[in-house]
């Protein structure tokens, strides 16, 4: 493990990996029956249905769903954020599939739209321009 040497002391540097994105839902089962088709995944591990993993097969973060007993109230305090380089299409095709459009942004160079997946919870499809 590579060592950074500060001064008289030593920091052991850590190594984390990004190993996926978990949405707290009513119903992780049925939940990811959308978000499997949402990203063109399969769901990969389940556990006893109160967790359940969506792969794409390839190195890429998963998405996790699991059981809360409370309904979603208020803003995400996270959010999933994709890209697209057709976003109207892909807003379509995930709005076909369940989503809801909350709302659409643009700043200089970015414009992206805010959905909802069945349960309510806020996800992004963005496009850069330029």
């Amino acid at each position: 493990m590579p060592v950074l040497s500060v001064g008289a002391s030593s920091v052991r540097r850590m190594s984390i990996q990004l190993g996926g994105v978990t949405i707290d839902c009513a119903d992780p089962r049925k939940l990811a029956v959308f978000w499997a088709e949402a990203i063109g995944g399969k769901i990969s591990d389940e556990f006893g249905g109160e967790f359940v993993f969506i792969g794409t097969g390839e190195d890429r973060p998963y998405i996790g769903l699991q059981r809360v007993p409370e309904p979603r109230v208020g803003k995400n305090r996270v959010h999933v954020d994709f890209g697209a380089a057709d976003r109207n299409a892909e807003v379509e095709r995930l709005v076909g599939l369940g989503a809801t459009v909350v709302g659409e942004h643009s700043v200089p160079g970015l414009t992206w739209t805010v959905l909802q997946d069945p349960e309510g919870n806020e996800f992004c499809v963005g496009t850069q321009e330029g």
